[in-house]
């Protein structure tokens, strides 16, 4: 996680770049410390640099990103969004380790699955099966709709049926409903398709194929 950290840190404070960085930027070899006093203190440096990073970038300013091709901006305060929903996933993961992992903060997971979407799932890369819609829904009150297609897969925020003035007449392939942190932890592979948190409707399939595709190959 601190290493995580510390590359997004160099990366920010690069600003507009076609490549990260250099991993000596962020890296000098000798990796996280293993005594546990010193272990805190190199992970609190690895924060502070990326909280200065992103202070002195402000929100606005372009850097080099990982996901050029999906709906979320290339910008310093992208990485400040993109280090929340990580940061509480690997929460999740030690308290799993340790007893019984709590859910995310539902402010946390509501915004950490709408970054899912936007972030990870958006792509301009053809889908390389039939044409899919899917729904989201948090019990919480927001929802999401993902278009699968050969034009890529694109996500749009769904409202209130009953304040759109030009409904969808599409109806979903799929859809998967549970609470925001339910839903995040699917997404991050915490959570298995089948777990009975999540209701799951419709052609089943596509989750699959959604779990096994990987873009970048």
């Amino acid at each position: 996680m601190g290493m995580g950290r510390r590359k997004s840190a160099a990366i920010v404070a690069a600003g507009p770049a076609d490549a990260p960085p250099e991993k000596s930027a962020w890296e000098d070899g000798t990796g996280a410390p293993r005594e546990r006093e010193a272990l805190l203190a190199w992970w609190t440096e690895s924060v502070e640099r990326l909280t200065s990073a992103l202070r002195e970038a402000g929100p606005d300013r372009g850097c080099w990103t990982w996901w050029g091709d999906s709906q979320s901006p290339q910008t310093s305060g992208a990485w400040a969004r993109r280090q929340v929903p990580e940061i509480a996933v690997h929460t999740y993961d030690v308290q799993l380790t340790v007893g019984d992992p709590e859910p995310l903060p539902d402010e946390v997971a509501l915004d950490g699955f709408d970054d899912c979407q936007f972030t990870l799932c958006s792509t301009d890369v053809a889908w390389p099966h039939e044409p899919a819609v899917v729904d989201y829904y948090a019990t919480e009150g927001r929802s999401w709709r993902l278009r699968l297609s050969r034009d890529g897969a694109w996500t749009a925020r769904l409202g209130a049926p009953a304040a759109s003035e030009d409904p969808d007449p599409d109806t979903a392939d799929a859809s998967a409903r549970g609470t925001a942190s339910d839903l995040v932890l699917f997404f991050y592979g915490r959570i298995p398709p089948d777990s009975l948190k999540l209701e799951l409707d419709g052609d089943r399939r596509i989750f699959d194929q959604l779990i096994a595709w990987d873009p970048s190959v």
